[in-house]
């Protein structure tokens, strides 16, 4: 006998499960932590020393009638990452689903200055030592206790590469993080699933303030010429996490409207 399908949309399909969104006090990680409140989810918001911009987070949360928390923790750093995961399970003594969300910014402010040496090293530090660290310290507990759900945080064009230094830093870094990913899925089936979301062109921080060049290029790689949102991103998240995502593990599930193919910018009219 056939088993019902899963209700495609509901009011609250996420309702009594505990999520963890890292690096959620803005931008993307923003966008999901409202999206899966937003589906009924009681949701731990993270950030690495933002207390102002967690609280604001949290308030936005609470204000729509969700439920809420924050932490702070630099997840560079081991302990801080250990005493993370034990903050998450004393708050509600069980997860069901941890976005690894937190990546290093060394694109805007003073990090933009920094070298290539230095970016690398940063990013080594907080996208892949913390996304592995925390992964496999929330996956082997929610694998204890049954079930759950782990999603990590690509980049598209980590499969095609891109020219340039921060081209060769994401490749680099987003690669391990996709690679990881799928071998997770094996260690923690069936009990736990885990997926990447790879975003493409979403406009953030950075975004906001690229330059003309950046605009048309994003514009024109996505099949849907426009620029990806944080709620396009944080979208993709909920499904994954959903029940009607539970027959999906170790996918990568690119956001980026469609590739089109690399940028090459018209020659100057003579």
């Amino acid at each position: 006998m056939s088993q019902p399908l899963p209700e495609l949309s509901g009011p609250d399909p996420l309702a009594g499960r505990v999520a963890v969104v890292t690096g959620s006090s803005s931008g993307i990680g923003r966008a999901i932590a409202l999206e899966l409140a937003a589906a009924g989810a009681a949701v731990l918001v993270h950030a690495r020393e933002s207390r102002e911009a967690a609280e604001t987070v949290v308030r936005e949360i609470r204000a729509a009638g969700g439920e809420a928390v924050f932490a702070l923790a630099d997840l560079s750093l081991h302990d801080e990452r250990a005493a993370l995961v034990d903050q998450v399970w004393n708050w509600r003594g069980a997860v069901d689903i941890w976005v690894n969300n937190a990546g290093a910014d060394v694109l805007t402010g003073e990090a933009a200055g920094w070298t290539f040496e230095r970016k690398l090293e940063r990013l080594w530090h907080v996208d892949v030592l913390g996304t592995v660290a925390l992964s496999r310290k929330a996956g082997r507990r929610m694998r204890a206790e049954g079930g759950g759900s782990i999603i990590n945080i690509g980049w598209d064009q980590a499969e095609f590469g891109m020219a340039g230094d921060s081209g060769e830093m994401f490749a680099a870094i987003k690669g391990a993080v996709i690679a990881f990913s799928r071998s997770l899925a094996r260690s923690l089936a069936p009990q736990v699933r885990v997926n990447c979301v790879a975003p493409g062109w979403i406009k953030t921080a950075w975004g906001d303030g690229a330059s003309g060049y950046w605009q048309e290029r994003a514009e024109h790689e996505a099949l849907l010429e426009r620029w990806g949102t944080p709620e396009d991103v944080a979208a993709a998240v909920r499904f994954l996490v959903s029940p009607t995502a539970g027959f999906i593990t170790g996918h990568v599930l690119p956001v980026n409207g469609g590739f089109r193919g690399a940028f090459r910018p018209a020659p100057p009219k003579s």
